[in-house]
């Protein structure tokens, strides 16, 4: 079965663009309440013209860094529950995110057969430990053989890393090997460090060449920052900012604006080695706090980059 978005991203000659979201705490369960948040959701989307939206599954990441987190870990509404509300609400698709290092094999089976028969969802996006230290009951490639063996035909993608790249220069392989696994489209971590992103890329897009194979599309995630909290939180998610990037944006006046005007530099820098290479790209804007300007400057944030990707598709597609 294709799926609506599978259809569009096949089309490499288009954007394709998305606004990342997490679902309300799991303390609140009146349903009344829930959907009036997903309509709070939709109603700030009036405005643009979105393919869809991701729900993040939200993991306590404590593991992975010794730093204390910036902001307290809550646990959140059930991913599954909130995907399909927001495409009841939204009649749009959603991107589903399913971390599976915490469940067995069997649990996760069931988590397939219940997004799929229950819930009603078809694109998805697996996610592995957020490090190698602590229990891996289900490590992601055996995730990715599971989902092979089932009856199910998702809409398949998978996460990509530049930080990872720059440390160690292999992140070309794992989307080589996602690939193999059944991944039809990657999503990237938030980018604040251009030049990473562009090595990967690059790199990718040499290695399918050399393979005989065309590059996956890569859906670009982009988030405004608007304090010294919120950057300090980037970090700790592991998104690499440069020194000069962090200053700019903390000594401008406005710095939310100023992270708008370096997101929007650092796509221009990806899509001018991107686009001729081949690679299809799409954009994932997400506001990683829940501060009210920081959510309103990522539809400003989603308004400009959509455009920029856009006048750069329409430009190759004249030539």
């Amino acid at each position: 079965m294709t799926t609506e978005l599978a259809r569009k991203f096949q089309d490499p000659n288009r954007g394709v663009y998305f606004i990342g979201t997490t679902p309300p705490k799991n303390t609140i369960n009146d349903d009344e309440q829930l959907n009036q948040i997903g309509q709070k959701l939709l109603d700030r989307l009036g405005q643009i013209e979105v393919d869809g939206l991701i729900v993040y599954d939200i993991q306590d990441e404590s593991s992975r860094i010794s730093k204390p987190r910036p902001f307290p870990y809550m646990e959140t509404h059930n991913p599954l529950d909130w995907s399909k509300r927001l495409q009841t609400l939204a009649i749009k698709p959603v991107i589903t995110y399913k971390s599976v290092s915490s469940r067995s094999t069997e649990e996760f089976n069931q988590w397939l057969d219940s997004a799929w028969d229950e819930y009603g969802i078809r694109d998805i996006v697996l996610v592995g430990a957020p490090s190698s230290d602590g229990q891996i009951v289900l490590p992601l490639a055996k995730a990715y053989e599971t989902l092979a063996n089932s009856q199910h035909d998702f809409n398949l993608g998978g996460v990509t890393i530049a930080e990872r790249h720059a440390a160690k220069g292999n992140e070309h392989t794992r989307l080589i090997n996602k690939t193999v696994a059944g991944c039809d489209f990657f999503v990237s971590q938030a980018v604040y460090n251009p030049q990473a992103t562009v090595d990967m890329l690059s790199q990718y897009a040499r290695t399918c060449r050399d393979n005989g194979e065309e590059p996956k599309r890569v859906i670009l995630t982009f988030t405004p920052c608007g304090s010294i909290k919120t950057l300090e939180f980037m970090e700790w998610l592991g998104i690499s900012v440069p020194d000069a990037t962090k200053h700019r944006i903390l000594d401008a006046e406005l710095p939310l604006d100023e992270s708008i005007k370096i997101c929007r530099s650092a796509l221009e820098q990806i899509i001018e080695v991107a686009l001729p290479l081949g690679i299809p790209l799409g954009l994932n804007i997400e506001s990683l706090t829940n501060r009210k300007e920081e959510i309103d400057a990522s539809i400003n944030l989603y308004k400009l980059l959509k455009a920029t990707l856009d006048l750069k598709l329409a430009e190759q597609n004249l030539a």
